[in-house]
């Protein structure tokens, strides 16, 4: 993997001590969110770390990276699951949280996602349009209800195909809560290793291989949380007014994962 500038990265805590600046300026702070970070808080369980929480917190500790960066007001625009690595978009004012709020709202902002699902699509590009709501019986996930459910439309584009796996483009037309997770359970993909709506089994490389051979400490997976990347997101900037284009590169199970498929499912 290319080695990224220490410059270029926020050590946040011993958990998280590699997250990369994709974009800064006065107005704006983009990170590549690694999987398993929060975002902010869980309102169920505020134990576990979050990406706000040590950011805030280095800020007030005068962290080194906070006085390298000149970090002071930053808020986060949007949210990703915990489970999702890609762009994180922060405000660093408040004017300028007002104004990328509200390009949020409207839906002008273009966020594109990278998949691994199960399955593959029934046609090169599907635009699913089915009205969500949460689910009765677990309200923490959604499910496609017509009476009780808001507009919630995603596009899918295949990628690349895989025996009984696909790599496929998102791009949601709103901005649902696990839109994109319950529009690929609807439409009978769903992501790889997602344990909420699907059946949340891990991509092994035994799967794949015929003649693999199982190392004396068992195997490790290639992708074992719900396979999604937010890859790309086109914006205008809060102050300029200038279109800008910030990119995600993908993590590290996105690659080895795409590499053995493309080698042994192809």
């Amino acid at each position: 993997m290319k080695k990224i500038p220490n410059e270029k990265l926020l050590r946040l805590s011993t958990l998280w001590p590699e997250v990369e600046i994709l974009e800064e300026d006065a107005d704006i702070l983009a990170v590549n969110k690694p999987a398993g970070l929060l975002v902010a808080p869980d309102l169920r369980d505020k134990s576990p770390e979050n990406l706000m929480g040590l950011i805030h917190s280095g800020i007030k500790l005068q962290r080194t990276w906070a006085r390298q960066h000149d970090l002071h007001y930053v808020t986060n625009v949007h949210r990703l699951d915990a489970g999702t690595s890609g762009i994180v978009l922060m405000a660093r004012s408040k004017p300028v949280l007002i104004n990328l709020a509200r390009q949020f709202h409207d839906r002008h902002p273009k966020m594109t996602y990278l998949a691994l699902v199960c399955g593959s699509l029934p046609q090169p590009e599907v635009e699913v349009n089915l009205p969500l709501a949460p689910n009765l019986a677990r309200p923490e996930l959604m499910t496609v209800d017509r009476g009780r459910g808001k507009s919630a439309i995603t596009r899918f584009t295949r990628v690349e195909s895989f025996k009984k796996y696909s790599l496929i483009k998102v791009e949601p037309l709103t901005g649902r809560f696990h839109q994109i997770r319950a529009h690929l359970k609807e439409i009978g993909c769903p992501l790889v290793a997602d344990t909420d709506y699907g059946n949340g089994f891990p991509l092994l490389l035994s799967q794949l291989k015929r003649d693999y051979r199982m190392k004396p400490e068992g195997e490790r997976p290639l992708m074992a949380r719900p396979a999604l990347h937010a890859e790309r997101l086109e914006i205008v900037h809060p102050t300029t007014g200038l279109p800008i284009l910030l990119e995600a590169p993908w993590p590290k199970d996105f690659t080895v994962s795409v590499k053995y498929l493309r080698k042994f499912a192809g």
